[in-house]
């Protein structure tokens, strides 16, 4: 599986390699501190809700193989949301950590996006095989801030479009990660009819 590792961190690279192109060339639009933030952001978007859409593939599918891939692919959402948010700290705030302070506090769709940022600073960190060892269940509950991350990151894009009057694309984000809370919950559901009652369990035992 060498070959599709390599291909999915060529495909996870392309967007960054495409915004150096564009820088190299000239190409980055009369806004260029405007059009990289909103390419990081719908990036981070996009690998997130393909991060969270591997486990119900693996499930319809039954190709258990997949689930390797959504540890690489969530690290490269987490990867263009901290180019994302050192786009807004470096080059549009100058890294004025006073107005930053005030834009968090203020502002509404920054105080949602750097939520979301914060949230996945953990779920980074103990994305490694020591640290799923170390908290055992208690990483599967930690990681399932991750739909909270994705829902506070869909409002801040929400917001951010809307001032320029275009929610298509942050409608789609919404509704994917909808469909996606749906599976989950039908499927925990599902489980739990399955699952004998108490007393079944008792007398098994």
């Amino acid at each position: 599986m060498i070959w599709a590792k390599t291909l999915l961190w060529l495909l996870c690279l392309t967007p960054v390699a495409r915004l150096v192109y564009k820088a190299f060339t000239g190409d980055l639009t009369a806004n260029p501190i405007e059009f990289i933030t909103l390419e990081t952001g719908f990036w981070t978007l996009t690998l997130l809700m393909v991060s969270l859409a591997i486990t119900p593939v693996r499930r319809i599918t039954g190709y258990n193989k997949i689930i390797q891939f959504r540890r690489p692919i969530g690290l490269f959402a987490f990867f263009y949301a901290t180019i994302h948010l050192s786009i807004y700290v470096g080059l549009d705030r100058f890294f004025d950590f006073s107005t930053i302070g005030e834009d968090i506090l203020k502002r509404p769709y920054i105080t949602v996006g750097f939520s979301a940022f914060l949230l996945l600073i953990p779920l980074a960190v103990t994305s490694t095989k020591g640290w799923i060892r170390r908290l055992g269940k208690r990483w599967i509950l930690l990681h399932k801030l991750v739909y909270l991350s994705a829902a506070l990151g869909v409002l801040h894009f929400y917001w951010k479009k809307s001032s320029k009057n275009d929610l298509r694309e942050p409608l789609i984000f919404a509704g994917i990660l909808a469909a996606l809370l749906l599976f989950r919950v039908v499927n925990a559901m599902i489980k739990q009819r399955q699952k004998p009652p108490a007393k079944e369990r008792k007398a098994a035992v």
